[in-house]
Formats: structure tokens, C-alpha cells, sequence
């Protein structure tokens, strides 16, 4: 059999959505990025809680769309699978930094990058990258990509930079052994300046927990 795999290089549209309106009162800048199964549009409503006149909520669409359950009525997405991951990941950070430059941040606002389940593999990858000095780093309820290293983070000014890892007591992906793992990996990405925050409940976003970061 000879057979290839090739590449192509195409120009691609994809969505966002906001939540309030940035103005002169706004204080606080949340770039929010969904979990597997997850559609921005309805992500976004975790956040509808916070004081509309001084945060601004930006979430990210994940690509790769969906039929959940096999019913063809649900739709979730994907930020990328094993599959192809090196060229899937290049992609996604690519759009984030299209999403980045549309909104112009202007510098004296606090960026929040909050990543929930699949989201936190995608919010360290583009912090690391791009090497963004966000205000707030919120890894809820993920792992984090085991090619990262503790050199990817060397940037951060952790005086400026709060970074805050939250995960409940009962979450089914993060248990034993996982759990350990990943609390170890956390301590030597971050030189120990993480913070952790346990909560009751499952793998579930909670908005009051959202509600008390800012």
C-alpha cells in the first residue's frame, strides 16, 4: 500500500460569544474556556452572575462540533483529541490569538484566563506560548498537559499573576492516585505559588465558586 498522509494550509471562520459590554467601568477582562461536550454560547452563562458593569466575559468556541449522545439533537465541541494533536493544538492557539487581537485588551484591565475540564489543557498551552501576564490564572477541574514544563512558566511575575486551581471533592476524573499527580505537577509548574481550592461536589462548574475569584 502506498499511501501518504499530506498537509494544506486554508483560511477558516470560527465563532465567539460575549457576555456585557466593555465600557469605561469595566475592571475585569475573562477570556473563559469550555470543557469537552461543552458550546460557548452556553458556557458563558456560568458567568451571568458577576457585576455586568465592570467585568467583560470573552468565550472561546472549541472547533470540533458534535452530536452528544448519539441523538442528534445535542451539539457539544472539542478543543482536539490525540489525534493529530501537535497540528490540532498550533490551530486552536492560532484562533485564540485572532479572538485576542479582535478585542484589543487594553492594558489596564486584569485579564482572567479560566479554563474549565478540557479548557485548562488549552488556557496553559496558550499562557505558556504566547507568554500572556495574565492577572488571574483559574485551572478548574483539569489537567494539565504533561509537555509542559516549569521553564514554560518562568515568565510569570507571580506578584502580578494569581494563579488559583480549584476542583471538587467528589470529581470523577480527578481521584487517587490522578489526583496526587496532579497536585505534585502544580506545585512544580508554578514554584508553589498556586493556590488550592477544594470544593464539595463533582466535576461541575459551580458559579458561586466563579462568583468569589474576583
Amino acid at each position: 500500500m502506498n499511501k501518504h498522509e499530506k498537509q494544506v494550509t486554508y483560511q477558516t471562520t470560527n465563532t465567539y460569544e460575549t457576555l456585557n459590554r466593555f465600557t469605561k467601568k469595566t475592571k475585569n477582562i475573562w477570556v473563559v474556556l469550555h470543557g469537552i461536550g461543552y458550546l460557548s454560547k452556553y458556557f458563558i452563562r456560568y458567568f451571568d452572575e458577576l457585576n455586568p458593569d465592570e467585568n467583560y466575559i470573552i468565550a472561546p468556541q472549541a472547533p470540533a462540533k458534535y452530536y452528544l449522545k448519539n441523538e442528534y439533537k445535542y451539539v457539544g465541541a472539542s478543543w482536539l483529541t490525540k489525534e493529530n494533536r501537535v497540528l490540532e493544538t498550533n490551530n486552536v492557539l492560532a484562533y485564540l490569538d485572532a479572538v485576542y487581537a479582535a478585542e484589543e485588551f487594553p492594558a489596564d484591565c486584569n485579564l482572567i484566563i479560566f479554563g474549565f475540564s478540557q479548557g485548562v489543557s488549552i488556557a496553559t498551552r496558550w499562557i505558556a506560548s504566547r507568554k500572556i501576564q495574565c492577572s488571574k490564572m483559574i485551572l478548574y477541574a483539569g489537567g494539565i498537559p504533561k509537555e509542559l514544563t516549569p521553564e514554560n512558566f518562568t515568565f510569570l511575575n507571580y506578584q502580578e499573576t494569581g494563579v488559583t486551581v480549584i476542583v471538587g471533592d467528589k470529581d470523577q476524573y480527578l481521584t487517587g492516585e490522578v489526583m496526587k499527580y496532579e497536585t505534585a505537577r502544580i506545585k512544580e509548574l508554578f514554584r508553589g505559588k498556586a493556590k488550592q481550592k477544594i470544593f464539595k461536589g463533582g466535576h461541575e462548574v459551580k458559579k458561586e465558586i466563579i462568583n468569589e475569584i474576583v
